[in-house]
């Protein structure tokens, strides 16, 4: 017997099809028929009431990254839709698979600048992977399918739907088939086996090659391959930021974190070695910093599934267009050498001297105000490195990347490409909706908290065990530092007057700390750790702390300052 559904109806019955549990969301006049049938559906479909609808989406990316499925937001019209376009383009260059439904005026309706009307199509067609409208009942069905298949393949990315009034209230026969093509679309390209040769051939030739990886391994869940692929070849890596947690901590081919605020010795090992071999990353600017001395000396090999980004930044050697995944598994046997070149020495000279002249200060100061390296370096410790580790965007999150040890995959989620202020709460909530099983610790400002405040509503109602630690220095730190370093310390409007944020942890009813001393921090943090509810950790930390290692915009990337006064190597 056919099945007549409305459209709404429809919706929520594909969404379930493509097996979605959860959808973070903030209803709306132009979304209120799918919220009317969810009414019934409450049993089968997960809904996370947000408080703003960036909550929603940045929720929802958090949900994506820890749960390898495309993330669901569903939204109302006009200002409901546009609050999420933030999130859409942060998705979209983190690749981050995100189905995004939202409702629109009715078909008669359309472009006579009605209430709350707004081309949200057109607003997004720039920042997707694909873009759609549905007018009638009978291409709701159709087009969810098509979205999840294009969001979660190949490179992945966010997909809008826009609902018209007349989609959700409208009639049509209910089936639904997923996607498993489309005619146009190619999103798994295979590397040609002379390509791989050719990679294998620079590989073993090669005198003192250097692997830098980035988000490409764990979304192509080539984790266990890159480990194959260096213990054979005992070649050192590096990571970028978003790549973090791809290899774990202590592997001994793994040299830290690339970039601005890295570690100084994948950086020194990529202006030394003589082939670059880089896989699922897209040569971000904070990674190469001066482009045109970006690895000069070495010949390079780029392994990458999104064809746009071969040659797009860094020229190379050989460009091979295929999952990184498929990749390192191509050449884990056709690779022989064992690379013997000394490459220990010199990564350890360059630890001995980040220890000496950076991580010492910054973790074992011994005496006065608290550092920001020393308090994720204790969250580190009390929690193994086994925490998924959630970060918002600024000082708080370079000190992080830099001072958080993961043992698992998948366990560092911050915005990277886009930067934004205010991805931490819902992110973080997203995170612990995706792995509950997983204590989530989220790292942030006292200025990125603030824009997404809100959100701990989500955190009492839900009762997530969200751990945050706020990194509370009354500064919008970052650019506080760039405004003493390059500025001539001209502190333009970034000073913060900040609210008593225990009273509002407790207006929340979430548990709560300040931790004003060094003889506090352990304990508050274990106590923290231990405890299954949600905590608030309001770390007082010293107000003019910087984040280094840095190597300054327009300099190479080793010109890299090592503090106030000293630089190493070629930094002057």
């Amino acid at each position: 017997m056919k099945q007549i559904l409305t459209g709404s109806q429809i919706l929520l019955e594909s969404l379930i099809a493509e097996g979605v549990e959860t959808v973070f969301g903030y209803p709306g006049g132009q979304i209120m028929p799918v919220y009317d049938a969810l009414y019934d559906y409450q049993d089968r479909l997960r809904h996370i009431l947000v408080r703003h609808e960036q909550g929603a989406v940045h929720a929802a990316q958090g949900y994506a990254r820890e749960k390898g499925v495309p993330g669901v937001c569903m939204v109302t019209s006009g200002p409901g839709a546009t609050n999420v376009v933030t999130g859409i383009v942060d998705a979209m260059m983190d690749s981050t698979p995100l189905v995004v439904i939202a409702g629109q005026v009715g078909n008669a309706m359309l472009g006579t600048d009605a209430f709350q009307e707004a081309d949200f199509l057109g607003i997004t067609l720039p920042v997707t992977k694909w873009s759609c409208q549905c007018k009638s009942a009978e291409e709701v069905s159709k087009t969810i399918a098509r979205a999840f298949f294009i969001a979660n393949t190949g490179r992945p990315g966010p997909v809008v739907v826009v609902l018209t009034r007349d989609a959700q209230v409208g009639k049509a026969e209910y089936s639904h088939e997923k996607i498993e093509e489309i005619s146009t679309y190619n999103p798994v390209p295979v590397a040609s086996d002379e390509e791989i040769a050719e990679a294998a051939k620079m590989i073993d030739e090669a005198k003192y090659p250097f692997v830098v990886y980035g988000h490409g391994i764990l979304i192509s869940h080539a984790e266990q391959e890159l480990q194959e692929f260096l213990a054979k070849t005992n070649i050192p890596a590096g990571a970028t930021m978003l790549g973090l947690s791809a290899l774990p901590s202590d592997c001994p081919n793994y040299v830290g974190m690339l970039g601005m605020h890295g570690n100084i010795a994948p950086n020194a090992l990529t202006q030394k070695c003589d082939l670059l071999i880089s896989v699922g990353m897209r040569f971000d600017d904070r990674v190469t910093g001066k482009v045109s001395e970006y690895a000069s000396q070495a010949k390079k090999i780029h392994i990458d599934i999104d064809p746009a980004e071969i040659n797009k930044i860094i020229n190379v050697d050989l460009g091979i267009v295929s999952d990184a995944k498929a990749a390192l598994s191509k050449l884990i046997p056709l690779v022989n050498r064992k690379a013997d070149n000394g490459w220990e020495a010199d990564v350890k000279n360059c630890f001995d001297v980040e220890s000496e002249k950076v991580i010492k200060p910054e973790t074992e100061p011994g005496e006065g105000t608290l550092n920001m390296g020393e308090v994720v370096a204790k969250v580190a410790e009390v929690s193994g490195g086994r925490a998924v580790v959630v970060t918002d965007v600024g000082q708080n999150q370079m000190i992080s990347a830099r001072y958080s040890r993961f043992v698992e995959s998948n366990s560092f989620v911050s915005s990277g490409g886009l930067g934004t202020m205010g991805f931490g709460i819902p992110a973080a909530i997203g995170a612990k909706v995706a792995v509950p099983e997983r204590p989530v610790v989220l790292f942030l400002g006292d200025g990125g908290m603030q824009m997404t405040i809100e959100e701990f509503g989500v955190i009492m109602q839900e009762r997530l065990g969200v751990k945050v630690v706020l990194l509370n220095n009354n500064w919008l730190g970052n650019v506080r530092q760039w405004q003493q370093l390059f500025w001539n310390e001209r502190y333009s409007c970034t000073r913060m007057l900040n609210p008593d944020f225990n009273a509002i942890a407790d207006a929340y009813g979430i548990r709560n700390a300040v931790v004003e001393t060094r003889e506090e921090l352990d304990a508050a943090v274990r106590k923290m750790l231990a405890d299954d509810e949600a905590w608030i950790l309001n770390v007082h930390v010293t107000e003019m702390g910087m984040v280094y290692p840095m190597i300054p915009p327009g300099k190479s990337v080793d010109e890299i300052m090592l503090n106030n006064d000293e630089w190493f190597g070629n930094g002057k």
